[in-house]
């Protein structure tokens, strides 16, 4: 998930809560290197999945899904690019009668984490939408924000639209609260009818679904949709290749039963030998929240829904009904129950090192999955490994540093946890320092400046303006008619179906707003914030129908 999307799949600053990073601190890796030159120790890395049992629901529940996850600083450093993980996550794959008899993998994971080409990175997670077409011919992270950033070649940047009048989306991606420290982050995707069916697609007899794929977030300051994956985004590919017509997300209801899962490609480490040839390995300070009673919780309300939840209420209104209020009706939603069962493929190897010669970590000798209650995950830690620590208000959980490689008999060996006294002094690792990576210079995310693009025309209706970021950046935005906004113009939509979503959407932003609920609050814990920076007001007279457009991110002079 996270290779594949950017995470993401699957992410800020001086540690909890100040500006940039700005220190005198080398790059981990680059640290590191040095100090091979001058003693055993080998550059290593920390990657795998922790796995999050969760049971299943009917398959009715077709219709989206929504959860609340911790949102924390994994690392209490962050190391430089190279660093990619996610914190627990999802995939949706579409819901398929039976598997295709070609390759198909195609689904919305992102999440929140750190990805390696996150631009403007701190210690706090951001969150990306991860939208995959078809093996991952291309992928969209939000608004503006896909793959790559060669604009004549768009490859995702313009599959979602935004739709919240309120919310700025950096092509970075959505930037949480500097020094959020365990609080729960809630989001989730249900189909609203926004556009309808067409039977041609990009001149072909493909035919497109309505649904459109919204994000709905539930945090402490903002409530509500922020965005959706454009049908378009799902069957352009079936434009080129007819045999996936009818089995992407744009048509197909959501499969209910998902991994749940922590994906994690790179944490720094570092391995050296003693005199008497043992292995010992070192991580760089990894964290987990501390919540309550000794138990990390780091997932919470894993939900279902059927169509009843939203899409019945919704597809009413715009044939002429009543207008709902938006919350989602929980007699159309299932509570997936958590056993309190989980597994660990966390690993520690030298770089270059072959998969199958790759030792795990002993995780379960200072980490025990739990259920908390029926519908709360967590972690109970073992402290005679694990350790308390607080940094300027922000109580977490370190997990052990240290590790010996140990024989077990004809099964590979394990990294077992040893304390910090217990590690010879040959093996050069207590000297090694992970250091908070120094941002020296910074591509800014650009989009197109050619007068005759769909940024330009129709164009904006009011703009520029700017907004300081607390990861450092300041993103240019403008205020686009929804319907003109450039996503909507490489759509595949006609002026008479852009205007008809134009109508709906006007709706929304009258009868919507973002200080109520959508999404079913959660039961336990605080919710976590987006960057206050990143909300906004309309413009007087621009309130009903038009949204915010960031056009550029670029390094805070």
């Amino acid at each position: 998930m996270l290779e594949k999307t950017f995470f993401r799949l699957l992410g800020v600053s001086v540690f909890f809560g100040c500006a940039v990073v700005e220190t005198i601190a080398l790059d981990a890796a680059n640290e590191i290197r040095q100090q091979q030159k001058t003693s055993q120790v080998r550059q290593a890395e920390m990657a795998g999945y922790l796995l999050i049992p969760n049971e299943r629901v009917p398959d009715t529940f077709d219709a989206g899904f929504s959860m609340y996850v911790a949102a924390w600083p994994l690392l209490k450093a962050y190391p430089g690019p190279r660093f990619q993980s996610g914190l627990p996550g999802t995939w949706m794959f579409a819901k398929l009668d039976e598997p295709p008899p070609f390759k198909l993998y195609s689904d919305i994971e992102g999440g929140l984490g750190w990805w390696r080409d996150t631009r403007f990175a701190t210690e706090t997670p951001k969150f990306i939408m991860g939208g995959v077409a078809p093996n991952f011919s291309q992928w969209a992270n939000g608004p503006g924000a896909g793959k790559g950033r060669d604009w004549d070649r768009p490859l995702g940047k313009y599959g979602v639209a935004q739709l919240s009048p309120w919310v700025l989306w950096p092509p970075d991606g959505l930037n949480l609260k500097q020094g959020t420290c365990g609080e729960l982050f809630g989001y989730g995707y249900l189909p609203l009818p926004l556009t309808q069916k067409k039977s041609i697609t990009a001149g072909k007899k493909i035919a497109t679904g309505d649904q459109c794929w919204t994000l709905f977030l539930n945090t402490a300051n903002f409530k509500g949709p922020v965005a959706f994956f454009l049908p378009f985004f799902w069957s352009e590919s079936a434009s080129e290749d007819p045999r996936l017509e009818g089995l992407l997300l744009d048509s197909r209801g959501s499969n209910p039963n998902r991994a749940l899962q922590m994906e994690t490609q790179y944490i720094p480490a570092v391995v050296g030998v003693d005199a008497n040839g043992e292995s010992y390995a070192r991580i760089a300070p990894t964290c987990f929240p501390a919540s309550v009673n000794d138990v990390s919780i780091v997932v919470h309300r894993v939900t279902s829904y059927s169509r009843k939840a939203l899409w019945e209420a919704v597809k009413a209104w715009f044939d002429g009904g009543p207008a709902p209020t938006g919350r989602i009706d929980e007699q159309g939603a299932v509570l997936h129950k958590f056993p309190g069962r989980g597994g660990a493929t966390w690993r520690i190897y030298p770089e270059r090192t072959a998969k199958e010669e790759r030792p795990a970590m002993a995780w379960s000798s200072f980490a025990t999955p739990t259920a908390v209650d029926d519908y709360t995950f967590g972690y109970r830690w073992n402290f005679e490994w694990a350790k308390k620590d607080s940094t300027d208000g922000c109580s977490l959980v370190k997990l052990p540093e240290y590790y010996r490689l140990v024989a077990k008999g004809k099964k590979q060996p394990e990294w077992v946890p040893v304390r910090a006294e217990d590690v010879p002094a040959e093996t050069g690792l207590a000297a090694v320092r992970f250091d908070r990576y120094v941002r020296r210079s910074t591509e800014p995310y650009v989009t197109p400046e050619q007068p005759n693009s769909c940024w330009k025309k129709p164009g904006p209706v009011a703009g520029p303006f700017q907004a300081e970021l607390g990861d450092g950046s300041v993103v240019t935005y403008y205020w686009y008619r929804f319907a003109d906004q450039p996503a909507l113009l490489n759509a595949d939509l006609t002026d008479q179906e852009r205007q008809s979503l134009q109508a709906r959407v006007e709706l929304l932003h009258r009868h919507w707003r973002k200080d109520r609920d959508y999404l079913p609050p959660p039961t336990t814990g605080k919710l976590a914030e987006l960057d206050p920076a990143l909300l906004v007001t309309p413009p007087r007279g621009l309130e009903i129908g038009y949204v915010p457009i960031v056009t550029r991110q670029a390094a805070k002079r």
